[in-house]
């Protein structure tokens, strides 16, 4: 019995000091863009009337002087897109990634990278920590996203959207690595109207 509750002792005590405090500041930021680019901005000076079209949140690992691709993050295997909480992305109307229609709703959004190309997967299962309950069964879309090498290195992996003449791309850069995957915006939408705020 003594040697239970000693047990029990030991486990507590190494998941109290595993444990960050919540007013550490973690290795892996969280942080969140947004399509269009800095929107909270736009809507605070009155030059936003509509929703957004996406967001996406996701934690930030820096490569401090580690092989990323091929490296800690191995090819053809899923990784959780960033850090800590798997990467969620919101989009808030139907868009097309890759020839196929993503309704609006939230997403935990998954990868599994390879030397030219990712395979983005866009699950119905949120609100997830790294990539451990991953379930196949609950993806909602699965898209290429094309890569590149980036002509200079990124410390902090980086996710953001750049605007064009019919959606946006998601950039994704870490290391001397760019992914891009295109999202085109569903035009004439009629099962999402646009709301006023």
């Amino acid at each position: 019995m003594k040697s239970i509750a000693s047990f029990i002792f030991l486990l507590a005590a190494f998941c109290a000091q595993g444990q960050q405090k919540p007013t550490d500041l973690d290795k892996s930021p969280m942080d969140m863009s947004y399509w269009p680019p800095n929107y909270p901005l736009l809507k605070m000076n009155g030059k936003a009337n509509e929703l957004p079209v996406g967001r996406i949140i996701y934690g930030r690992p820096l490569k401090n002087n580690r092989s990323i691709f091929g490296g800690i993050v191995k090819y053809n295997d899923l990784w959780r897109l960033g850090a800590n909480e798997a990467t969620e992305a919101e989009f808030f109307s139907n868009v097309k990634i890759g020839g196929k229609i993503l309704p609006k709703g939230r997403y935990t959004v998954y990868c599994i990278p390879g030397e030219n190309k990712w395979t983005m997967i866009f699950s119905k299962d949120n609100y997830v920590w790294g990539n451990f309950s991953y379930d196949s069964r609950k993806d909602v879309l699965r898209a290429d996203a094309d890569v590149d090498k980036n002509t200079e290195t990124v410390e902090a992996f980086t996710m953001y959207f750049e605007e064009t003449k019919t959606g946006a791309n998601l950039l994704i850069l870490w290391d001397d690595v760019r992914a891009t995957l295109p999202i085109t915006i569903v035009a004439d939408d009629p099962i999402t109207p646009k709301k006023k705020q």
